[in-house]
């Protein structure tokens, strides 16, 4: 976001402006300021794979001892995994 650049609703000039802008405001204080708006998303496709279910509750266990979600903690030893494998 150029920094010359206000956006119309919280005046703000940078992105965290906005971010804080809008952690103490309503949009529905501001709903006749909008208007519609259409534009495209192009998220990487997840996949999935099929866990035993007591390796399943092992890892909800240790996501849990950990704060993280079991999705989360699996990404993460798998990247670890998969970077000491160094193929």
């Amino acid at each position: 976001m150029s920094k010359s650049k206000v956006t119309t609703i919280s005046k703000a000039r940078t992105l965290k402006e906005i971010g804080d802008f809008w952690d103490t405001h309503s949009l529905a204080d501001y709903w006749d300021q909008t208007h519609e708006v259409e534009f495209q998303v192009r998220a990487k496709r997840r996949r999935r794979v099929t866990l035993d279910p007591e390796v399943y509750e092992r890892v909800v266990t240790q996501a849990s001892v950990r704060g993280l979600s079991p999705e989360t903690l699996v990404n993460l030893w798998l990247t670890e995994r998969l970077a000491s494998a160094k193929s």
